[in-house]
């Protein structure tokens, strides 16, 4: 570069006395500014080099680097007129800096922008870059091309973007095409990648992008969004997409006076604090100002791992608020009563229980004693302290259960129920969804490590369906439902519509660039049904009966649920106390029909149980 400008610059001079008389070499003017010649390029090097023009990395150049060549030509011009005075060279026109300080901003910038574009054209045809398609023709859109531009993976070869003001007009030299073309340029252009760049768009609008986008078998990336791009995540750092992409909905926004009611100067304990939703729970609680938060879970790594990121989030966001992990079990009535006692907790949300179907089912003992005795545990010694807020976290597998999970959080929210109808201080309620986004067990992280290692992605049944909702959101809605409570409420979570798993699985192989395997086609991935699983059931719901009512948030509702009398519940527990106690499971799961409402337990345990033949599948 320094050669390069030695060179341009007395060329640039040159340039103005030719440009200026018309002539080739106008001999007589220019041998009497020789010493112009020799200073002028060594002088420039020495303003450029104070203006930072050597450090700029030519493949890099943008308009920085630019502006930079400006002011230095603009200095140069000045100098060289002052030069000529102080020189008192007569024949000088006053011209000739004008026309120099053009030439050298064609020769000096030029040369830099032409060896910038040498470079990239490089990049386009002599190093194996994947040509794609970038979705939004926005400024993240512009942005992502530029780093893509300069990277060794990925060729942006255009944009296609919903707005017809912009199809057939080019955005940073890119054509912008319809996204109704889009087979048609996969076809010509060997597009395999589309990726996504719409980062403020809402989740409903992204859900419809992605379900057209997955018609045409590309491999679909997206930028991160607006919020992880605020803090300080590259445009350029693609990622595959998101559950939330696929099944999300737009959330309604919280309600700042629900959110803050059970939260905003108030000591909070959430047991389960290191589970999927415990976990956001925390989270969202720290945001809300509590007086103190207090941590309660039975995993030692699990807990380790909440309080390291509440910590790291409260010290980046300058907040000092006090957080207590306590190691215990919720099934240990005189640690839960020491702890509440000992930091005088105002709000509980209790997360702690056991939720895989399969797991419980096979368990039934540990799954009674922890989703129902533990409830029952935490929930006096709440009573027993004048705890304002009692919130159960429970589960649409909870209604017309199938299985021993689902039975005993209905358990659960049967002995909430009956604490309610007695408590004067304590507002007991329960709140009630389906499944969550990115938990542990969470179908969809399993189907993409499917999908990565070439399949088969795995379905129990070509028709089961169930409801989704992200992590945050769900949190989010617990919290409001909670301060909405008067007592013993059922809370329902409004969870959109149900979603086929198998339809789920093909949107994902092909978001992914794969094709679904078919009888008649060699290759693709294959999905293959493995069967209901035990206590397993094709279709979820999130009501016992028909009388459910409405709330002041759209997305909350408060369903009127049958209960059990004190006497009835209290013969369930001591029947379900001494089934434990004599390991006799199908006491257990008898007292949980005959009790539970609509429970009808389906199962090769309960086959085994009721015909007393052959193996039995689980030891207890």
């Amino acid at each position: 570069m320094v050669i390069a400008d030695l060179i341009a610059l007395p060329l640039a001079l040159w340039s103005g006395y030719a440009l200026r008389f018309a002539e080739w070499w106008p001999v007589s003017y220019m041998e009497q500014a020789l010493e112009l010649f020799i200073l002028i390029p060594f002088v420039g090097v020495v303003i450029f080099t104070r203006l930072g023009l050597y450090r700029a990395i030519v493949r890099f150049m943008g308009a920085q680097a630019i502006l930079s060549v400006c002011k230095g030509v603009l200095t140069l011009a000045v100098l060289l007129w002052a030069g000529a005075i102080l020189l008192q060279i007569q024949l000088f026109p006053r011209s000739v800096p004008i026309i120099f300080a053009l030439a050298a901003l064609v020769y000096v910038g030029g040369s830099r922008l032409l060896v910038r574009s040498y470079y990239h054209w490089l990049l386009r045809n002599y190093i194996n870059k994947e040509p794609v398609l970038i979705y939004g023709a926005g400024g993240s859109g512009v942005q992502l091309a530029a780093a893509l531009g300069s990277g060794a993976e990925f060729l942006p070869v255009g944009f296609l973007d919903d707005d017809k003001g912009l199809w057939k007009s080019t955005v940073n030299g890119l054509p912008v095409y319809d996204p109704e073309n889009l087979q048609a340029l996969i076809d010509d252009l060997g597009i395999s990648y589309v990726l996504l760049a719409l980062p403020s768009i809402g989740k409903t609008q992204r859900r419809e992008i992605l379900e057209r986008l997955a018609d045409h078998g590309v491999h679909v990336k997206t930028i991160p969004n607006m919020s992880d791009i605020i803090s300080g995540e590259s445009v350029d750092s693609l990622r595959d997409v998101e559950p939330e992409d696929l099944l999300g909905r737009d959330a309604v926004p919280a309600d700042p006076t629900l959110i803050g009611c059970s939260i905003n100067n108030k000591v909070v304990l959430v047991s389960g604090a290191g589970g999927s939703i415990g976990a956001e729970i925390c989270r969202q609680v720290i945001e809300n100002s509590p007086t103190s938060l207090v941590l309660y879970e039975m995993c030692e790594f699990a807990l380790y791992t909440i309080e390291k990121e509440l910590q790291k989030a409260l010290l980046e966001a300058g907040k000092v608020i006090p957080i207590y992990s306590v190691l215990g079990n919720v099934l240990d009535d005189s640690r839960v009563r020491r702890v509440i006692q000992r930091f005088k907790i105002d709000t509980i949300y209790h997360a702690a229980a056991y939720k895989h179907v399969p797991m419980v089912e096979h368990n039934i003992f540990e799954g009674i004693r922890n989703n129902a005795f533990g409830t029952r545990v935490i929930a006096r010694a709440a009573f027993d302290n004048g705890v304002e807020r009692f919130v159960l976290i429970s589960t649409d597998k909870a209604v017309r259960p199938t299985n021993i999970m689902g039975a005993t959080k209905r358990l659960a929210e049967l002995i909430l129920q009956d604490l309610a109808n007695k408590s004067d201080k304590t507002v007991f309620s329960m709140v009630r969804f389906g499944n969550v986004l990115g938990s542990s067990g969470s179908v969809v992280p399993l189907f993409r490590q499917q999908i990565s290692s070439g399949g088969p992605v795995t379905v129990t049944h070509p028709e089961i369906t169930r409801f989704f909702m992200t992590i945050p959101e769900a949190a989010s809605l617990v919290i409001q439902a909670g301060s909405m409570a008067k007592g013993g409420d059922v809370f329902v979570l409004d969870m959109g519509q149900p979603v086929k798993i198998t339809e789920l699985a093909e949107r994902m192989i092909k978001l992914m660039g794969f094709e679904i395997k078919r009888t008649d086609v060699a290759g693709g991935i294959e999905i293959s049904y493995s069967g209901l699983r035990p206590g397993e059931k094709l279709y979820e719901e999130l009501l016992i009966g028909e009388d459910v009512i409405g709330t002041e948030h759209a997305k909350i509702m408060r369903a009127q649920e049958e209960r059990l009398t004190h006497e009835q519940l209290h013969k369930l527990v001591e029947g379900l106390e001494r089934a434990i106690l004599k390991e006799d499971s199908r006491l257990a799961r008898e007292l949980l029909e005959n009790s539970v409402s609509g429970f009808k337990p389906s199962s090769p345990l309960v086959d085994w149980l009721q015909n007393q033949e052959g193996v039995p599948p689980s030891l207890h």
